[in-house]
């Protein structure tokens, strides 16, 4: 059988940047700054309810809120940077993401930390797409595998370790005021990562013919985007939910689509260049990122929720349980970025196989045994995850920008982040619907409200299984005059 190679479009076209390296540096820990913050505030919305006095409803939307705005940033802030260079994007991001940080940290209120975190998640979606930008134009060929492998690994890592750095920092500042560490601890990160990317990110040239910005499109995409999150955010939160919105998301997504070919018509940028869905590579990788996000994303949740609240981990010992994830989506991240164009989709598939299998191993573990030392039982299942996890998330980045020309990686590669904060929000709105019904079901049997959840999570990458496997075997055509590569 035989695996794709095409290299990206534009490889040896220009002279690669002899800083890239140190560039991407800085992109990382800006990017991992950025991922840590949806993570890191679950174990802290205890705390935050303590010591602001605040309900469970108000607390609720310092993490929705923030997933919200981030999804909403993200395709604008692409076709911005693309536009109008990376660089300053990026540090504009960076610079109102760590002073947002600040407010953050000082809420003397409840209304004053949600609106905060509402603009801390717009600057982490101004910040996100100029990080994969950066890695399009920097990199080529096997450069660019591995740097996506290690921007994968960023991902997984800031998703597993967020529960165990907010544990500790609790911890150390104590429960009343320990949330506000949380936000604080970014000030440095931010700091370090603004003057490093002032001398090490390079300068990339606006493009030229832009013929103005496409407002219009903005507002029927913006629009749409909140459609399908608004629910999900609702169902997640077990709240009164406006399922009404998803149908209203089909018409602004469908009159957007519309608009869009219009405006390229006119000769004009669109916002998002519609022939990349013809693209199978992207799609397929559009796609599956939607779906696997939505799969695994879950399993920290309601793990989190099983050992804190069933079992009575204390935060940091709940935080502790998931570093086995955390290890193995960091060692194969690095291993897949290396490998990628030479196994292509091969790899993915069998990343997705290792996370299904683990997901299932974890649920039927959790399920029959309930005593304080599961952590150790469900140890190698979860390290089986975090291998996976890291064969597909960076490699199917990879694969699904390879085609894509680097002067358009900002706007190509916020349409697939924005698929995955969809993905993400719905994954966490099926676990905790999965979980909270079963535990109300079950009146109160935890182990079977987490299985089942876990359950959940391993059909949802399931089907992210079946879109890699599918774009695996099923022939493609090879455009007339276009690369050629081994299947």
């Amino acid at each position: 059988m035989t695996v794709d190679t095409q290299r990206p479009s534009g490889s040896g076209v220009e002279a690669l940047n002899p800083n890239r390296w140190r560039a991407l540096a800085v992109c990382l820990i800006a990017g991992f700054m950025t991922l840590l913050d949806v993570s890191i505030v679950n174990v802290a919305l205890p705390s935050m309810q303590q010591g602001l006095h605040a309900g469970p409803g108000a607390v609720s939307w310092v993490v929705s809120g923030y997933t919200l705005t981030f999804g909403l940033a993200l395709v604008p802030a692409g076709k911005l940077g693309d536009t109008l260079g990376r660089k300053g994007f990026f540090l504009i991001g960076l610079a109102l993401f760590t002073a947002v940080s600040l407010l953050c940290a000082v809420a003397p209120s409840p209304t004053w930390l949600v609106t905060a975190r509402l603009l801390q998640g717009a600057a982490g979606g101004l910040l996100g797409p100029q990080v994969i930008g950066m890695i399009q134009q920097l990199f080529r060929g096997p450069e660019r595998g591995r740097a996506f492998g290690l921007y994968g690994a960023s991902i997984a890592v800031s998703t597993a370790v967020g529960p165990l750095a907010g544990g500790l920092l609790i911890q150390a500042a104590g429960r009343a005021d320990g949330w506000r560490w949380v936000f604080l601890v970014n000030l440095p990160i931010g700091l370090i990562a603004l003057l490093l990317g002032v001398t090490l990110l390079p300068k990339v040239p606006a493009r030229r013919g832009n013929r103005g910005l496409d407002l219009v499109g903005v507002l029927l995409l913006g629009g749409g985007i909140a459609c399908v999150l608004l629910p999900l955010v609702e169902q997640e939160q077990r709240s009164a939910v406006h399922w009404w919105l998803l149908g209203l998301a089909a018409v602004l997504l469908a009159c957007f689509l519309g608009w869009e070919t219009l405006w390229r018509r006119t000769g004009r940028d669109p916002l998002v260049e519609l022939s990349l869905l013809r693209s199978r590579s992207y799609s397929a990788g559009s796609a599956l990122g939607v779906v696997y996000f939505a799969g695994y994303t879950g399993l920290i949740l309601v793990l989190t929720l099983y050992l804190q609240q069933g079992l009575h981990y204390s935060a940091l010992e709940a935080g502790a349980a998931s570093l086995p994830f955390a290890l193995g989506s960091a060692v194969s991240s690095t291993m897949g970025g290396r490998a990628v164009y030479r196994f292509g989709r091969v790899m993915v598939v069998v990343g997705l196989v290792s996370v299904t299998l683990g997901l299932a191993a974890t649920a039927v573990i959790v399920r029959y045994h309930s005593g304080s030392g599961v952590w150790l039982d469900i140890l190698l299942p979860l390290l089986l995850v975090g291998l996976g996890s890291g064969l597909v998330i960076g490699p199917n980045q990879t694969l699904a920008l390879q085609g894509v020309p680097p002067e358009r990686g900002g706007s190509a590669s916020a349409v697939l982040q924005t698929g995955q904060r969809i993905g993400t929000s719905l994954g966490t709105a099926v676990a905790a619907t999965l979980f909270f019904n079963q535990l109300g079901a079950t009146g109160g049997d935890y182990a079977h409200a987490v299985s089942l959840s876990l359950y959940g999570a391993a059909a949802l990458v399931g089907v992210a299984l079946l879109i890699g496997a599918a774009e695996l075997l099923v022939p493609r055509s090879t455009p007339a005059g276009g690369p050629s590569g081994t299947r």
